[in-house]
């Protein structure tokens, strides 16, 4: 099949095995009904091609919605992730939105926060993937910004507010906090180690940083649980620090550099709550251990704030935690996010212990990716893992990422996430008995990857 032969306003798919996105539907063999980008019908068995379709055999495959990623980072040209960072560089941005689209996302939200509508693609051309912006343009938001790093802001950013952002047609908020802001996985895979190699001229590993990071402050980073002067010394020697600082100064270099934001950043959690309340718009919260607290009180005092439990599955948790804190929350109404992380096929910082538990506890509504440093896993290698590790039913995980997430995010996801007649003709084709196999993927009915290739 070329792309000339998979595209038209008139296209039949027809054979494949078929799940819909509503989280129950299954059809061993199906046929879809593509009229100028939208699904026209969908039905049971092979159905006959009428005059001028292009009919295209999916027969020994899997047809599923085009994932639609709700958490992502790296794939737009403004002010990189909510620290205010310097743009990434085109090549990076390129690369980033390239393997979401291999993977089979069609659609996805940008959650870096600070940057411009009209910053999105700079001088790339518009990708096929339907990239959505974000907004966290609150005073605190963006002190929090300057306190780790703020170098890619200008005036103009730092002068945006969240009223601003809207008219320009931004319709998510968030991310409120982040790794870089609250002693998250940023800190480990970038600004610790800057910070030692700065003070020492020697880099440390990501994994030594995390273990440093929590020896000082706590998982929670509240200083409690934290290691003696003895402990940290150990520590440091074993990343052969020992001539170079001592505990003492580590101690304070590190505190100084995980929680100078962390005020600003928490405070800016409030700000964005209060303003998803006021503009009844969906926002995306950073949860992990330092901020899992402030989340329930903030639902509490404000319940009619449509908030998104990002990266429920977070490292700083531990299993029974994460299962906690997600509990209360989803009582309360909140959408409790998991992101594949680095946890599925990488394993370099995380384990996937935590997505595990809040799977198998029947407590997940989404599944995004975050960025992790760039280690990200594939949504569909995670959809996968819980179809074979977890139990999960294929409707039940690919709901997760498609319709779910099209539920959560209808000012503009509300016409896809589901094979259902009317929807955007966002289609998916993998493997029958491996998700995470895909092959080609459609975006309103035209071909963007056939056969694994652009």
């Amino acid at each position: 099949m070329t792309k000339s032969e998979a595209n038209g306003d008139r296209i039949l798919m027809r054979g494949g095995s078929l799940v819909t996105g509503d989280g129950r539907t299954f059809l061993e063999c199906a046929s879809i009904r593509i009229r100028k980008g939208l699904i026209a019908e969908v039905m049971p068995g092979i159905q006959d091609c009428v005059e001028g379709e292009k009919v295209i055999a999916t027969g020994g495959t899997l047809m599923l919605p085009g994932f639609i990623n709700g958490h992502a980072h790296a794939t737009i040209l403004g002010p990189s992730m909510p620290s205010g960072s310097q743009p990434l560089p085109p090549t990076e941005v390129e690369w980033q939105r390239n393997r979401h689209l291999l993977s089979g996302t069609t659609s996805l939200i940008n959650v870096c926060g600070l940057a411009m509508m009209d910053e999105r693609d700079g001088k790339l051309a518009p990708h096929p993937m339907d990239i959505h912006m974000t907004s966290a343009h609150t005073p605190h938001s963006i002190s929090a910004a300057d306190q780790i790093d703020g170098n890619g802001l200008s005036p103009r950013h730092r002068s945006a507010h969240i009223e601003d952002v809207i008219r320009a047609g931004c319709r998510v908020l968030g991310e409120a906090g982040g790794g870089q802001t609250l002693g998250g996985g940023a800190q480990d895979y970038r600004f610790i180690p800057d910070a030692i190699e700065e003070r020492t001229g020697q880099r440390i590993t990501v994994l030594m940083a995390r273990r440093l990071k929590e020896a000082v402050l706590g998982r929670r980073l509240d200083g409690l649980s934290t290691a003696s002067d003895a402990d940290l010394m150990n520590l440091a020697e074993e990343a052969q620090l020992q001539d170079k600082i001592t505990p003492q100064a580590l101690r304070s270099l590190l505190q100084e550099r995980v929680l100078a934001p962390v005020k600003n950043a928490l405070l800016g959690l409030e700000e964005i709550a209060e303003a998803a309340t006021k503009f009844g718009l969906p926002a995306i919260f950073h949860h992990a251990t330092p901020t899992a607290a402030t989340l329930l009180s903030l639902k509490r005092r404000l319940p009619n704030t449509r908030m998104i439990a990002a990266h429920a599955n977070h490292p700083s948790f531990l299993p029974a935690e994460a299962v906690e804190a997600a509990r209360q929350l989803k009582a309360l109404g909140v959408t409790i996010d998991v992101s594949t992380l680095d946890v599925i096929d990488t394993r370099f910082r995380n384990r996937p212990d935590n997505l595990d538990a809040l799977v198998e506890a029947g407590l997940v509504d989404m599944i995004s990716t975050d960025y992790a440093g760039g280690d990200w896993d594939t949504i569909p290698s995670a959809l996968h893992r819980m179809t074979r590790v977890n139990g999960q039913s294929l409707p039940q995980v690919v709901a997760l990422a498609t319709g779910n997430v099209a539920r959560v995010f209808p000012e503009i996801f509300g016409d896809r996430g589901f094979i259902a007649p009317g929807k955007r003709a966002d289609i998916v084709i993998t493997d029958l008995h491996n998700v995470s196999k895909v092959r080609h993927v459609f975006i309103a009915g035209q071909a963007h990857v056939l056969n694994g290739r652009f």
